[in-house]
């Protein structure tokens, strides 16, 4: 059994180092066993000399466990670097991440804002321009200077002649649009029957002898004709050139 073990830390060059020194004490139990004081005195000196143990003395072996102790120490504190700066680096990009997203959602936001406000705005528009132009045909509608009885029948019309009576009808300020639907609807043929439909006149009434609202002589009177298309766009329309802007949209009105 060896006896004698002692360990003394030294500090080297800013390093905790653990050095065992260990004292073998052969020669003191030969000395026991023989009765040999002298050899326990050797061993007292040799114990008292390990208190006295330095870094030179420290084998060789030993030597490169402090410095692989030393290097392992110095990775773990880059290695704690490392990972603390990439810690930093992901939270700041997340950060970078985070306020681009929030400002791509406010600007989204707010353009759905203002497309929202504009259409409002728009359709607001449209709507007053709309009761602005009823409100314009009824005036007109009612200072029309002339009715459909007030002509006196004939046996034919020309497309001059049918002109001249619409004018007379119907309000100046509300003519041209009365005038391009009629167009579109019959060329100003007040006998133009629609062969699928069978819409007859000049604003191709769907039956024509809904005319007869307005006299029994529908089908050959243009007057009659014209003054009831005029009554037909008022009321379902509000004015002719509102009829028309319907009829631009879906090709009938």
């Amino acid at each position: 059994m060896l006896e004698g073990n002692r360990v003394s830390r030294i500090s080297v060059r800013g390093f905790a180092v653990a050095s065992a020194t260990a004292v073998t004490t052969v020669g003191a139990v030969v000395g026991v066993a023989s009765g040999d004081p002298q050899s326990s005195s050797d061993n007292n000196f040799e114990a008292a000399a390990a208190d006295t143990t330095l870094l030179a003395e420290i084998p060789a072996g030993q030597h490169a466990q402090v410095a692989t102790a030393s290097l392992a120490q110095q990775a773990d504190v880059q290695a704690a670097a490392v990972d603390e700066a990439a810690k930093k680096s992901a939270e700041e990009a997340a950060r970078i991440q985070a306020a681009s997203d929030a400002k791509a959602k406010k600007e989204a936001a707010d353009k759905k804002a203002a497309d929202e406000k504009a259409a409002k705005e728009k359709a607001e528009k449209a709507e007053k321009e709309a009761k602005e132009r009823k409100e314009q045909g009824e005036v007109a509608s009612r200072s029309a200077s002339r009715d459909a009885s007030s002509f006196a029948p004939q046996t034919s019309y020309t497309v001059a002649e049918v002109k001249a009576i619409a004018r007379q009808i119907v309000p100046a300020g509300q003519f041209q649009c009365f005038s391009t639907i009629v167009n579109h609807e019959s060329t100003w043929n007040y006998k133009a029957v629609n062969p699928s439909s069978g819409a007859y006149g000049l604003v191709q009434s769907n039956p024509g002898s809904k005319m007869a609202s307005v006299a029994a002589d529908w089908r050959t009177n243009p007057a009659t004709q014209i003054q009831w298309g005029l009554n037909y766009m008022n009321e379902r329309y509000g004015s002719p050139c509102e009829a028309w802007d319907f009829w631009q949209d879906n090709r009938w009105y």
